[in-house]
């Protein structure tokens, strides 16, 4: 491993602003050489932090930054009822959250060992001069600075390397335990962990499955806060943005996320899963809301891990999307029976988490292999999905915008 970091961070950095062809090329290829921390990082337990049902907390060694060694605080665990090798799965947490234990404990009670890594050099305590902060440990690396506000920083010493860094480096030690089957594990981000989710997933082919949670890339002219931030950010369109990467994406991806997000909106995520070279998902659950709770939670997430690791492919997806005279037709593949349908739409224009977003039953009927989603666009209508439902699961259609 030392040497491994050795190489790293002997690396040639460049600055942004503005950035040129070969500056921007050399760049990429500097995050793509992330995907070599194929090594187990060493780890240790993190003394005094107190685990349940065989969950410990621990340090792992991350990449050195200005000079110095970091470390990061993780909370990782096991199924307690299983038998052979089980999968697996790296989650991230996003701004204001931190290496969750209860996140690690629900998976692990789906059969998935975890790991919940905290990627801002914090551990779960709470700092006791800010309340509303986590306790910084002895070895941090660099804080998250707004929206890619440290882009004029070396590369190798920004946020965003370090947190693809130690994403790539857990998934190398998840991957390395006795007990975990090394070509079934996965990743899953919440908000600036989606972010990080559909980054890491165009560095890592080594991932079984993906699921960003809210974040998604092509952020640069969304008509929010990260638009105004990264519309002049050259190093972000031309580095950092994951559709840089995009399609390098073979694995399955699960885009989780809801209409009303006011972060992340729906034709951004929607340039990613169309522009990504595997098979993917969605899961666009109105009133949803956007946290971490309400991202691991429901049912989704697992339901739609399980389906990789047992089945090889999501347990549903659209096949084919039709509109004709402002009819709907939509054709699911599902290894689940389906027993409800939603036309979500709208006739509201701009950034789509401000829209007004309206629900109406659809008809769904099996239809040979697949099946059929019918119903009729609402005059007006600007954009739209349709979702489905199986049980307390929810699956959607591609985001579409009516011209």
């Amino acid at each position: 491993m030392k040497h491994t970091l050795a190489i790293f961070t002997c690396m040639i950095v460049a600055q942004i602003a503005p950035l040129h062809a070969s500056d921007a090329a050399s760049q990429r290829e500097q995050v793509l050489e992330l995907a070599n921390l194929t090594t187990p990082p060493e780890m240790q337990p993190a003394e005094g932090f107190v685990g349940e049902d065989g969950m410990k907390a621990i340090f792992f060694e991350g990449l050195p930054w200005k000079g110095k060694p970091t470390k990061v605080f993780a909370w990782i665990g096991m199924p307690t009822k299983s038998t052979g090798k089980v999968p697996g799965v790296v989650l991230v947490h996003g701004g204001g959250g931190t290496a969750f234990k209860e996140w690690v404990k629900l998976w692990n009670e789906q059969g998935f060992a975890a790991i919940s890594i905290a990627v801002e050099g914090q551990t779960d305590e709470r700092d006791p001069a800010n309340t509303k902060a986590w306790r910084q440990h002895a070895w941090p690396g660099p804080n998250r600075d707004g929206i890619y506000g440290d882009s004029a920083e070396p590369l190798n010493e920004q946020w965003m390397y370090h947190a693809v860094a130690d994403t790539l480096l857990a998934n190398s030690l998840m991957r390395s335990l006795p007990n975990v089957d090394a070509d079934k594990v996965g990743v899953m981000g919440i908000s600036w962990g989606g972010i990080i989710t559909s980054t890491v997933m165009g560095i890592d082919s080594r991932f079984a499955f993906a699921i960003p949670t809210y974040g998604c890339g092509h952020l640069f002219d969304s008509d929010n806060q990260y638009g105004r931030a990264l519309g002049n950010n050259s190093l972000y369109r031309e580095v950092w943005d994951p559709m840089v990467r995009m399609d390098r994406v073979k694995m399955p991806v699960l885009w989780f996320t809801w209409p009303a997000d006011q972060h992340f909106p729906l034709d951004s995520q929607a340039a990613c899963y169309r522009a990504a070279a595997g098979p993917h998902m969605l899961s666009l659950i109105p009133e949803m809301r956007h946290g971490h709770a309400p991202a691991y939670i429901p049912p989704d997430s697992y339901a739609f891990a399980k389906s990789i690791v047992r089945d090889g492919k999501p347990w549903c997806m659209q096949t084919n999307a039709s509109l004709d005279s402002d009819t709907v037709r939509v054709v699911f593949a599902s290894t689940k029976p389906l027993d409800q349908a939603m036309l979500i739409s709208t006739t509201e224009t701009g950034f789509t988490g401000n829209r007004k977003w309206t629900e109406s039953t659809a008809t769904v009927e099996k239809q040979g292999a697949g099946w059929l989603v019918t119903d009729q666009l609402p005059a007006g209508t600007t954009a739209w999905f349709v979702n489905v439902r199986s049980g307390g699961l929810t699956a959607s259609s591609d985001y579409q915008e009516k011209k």
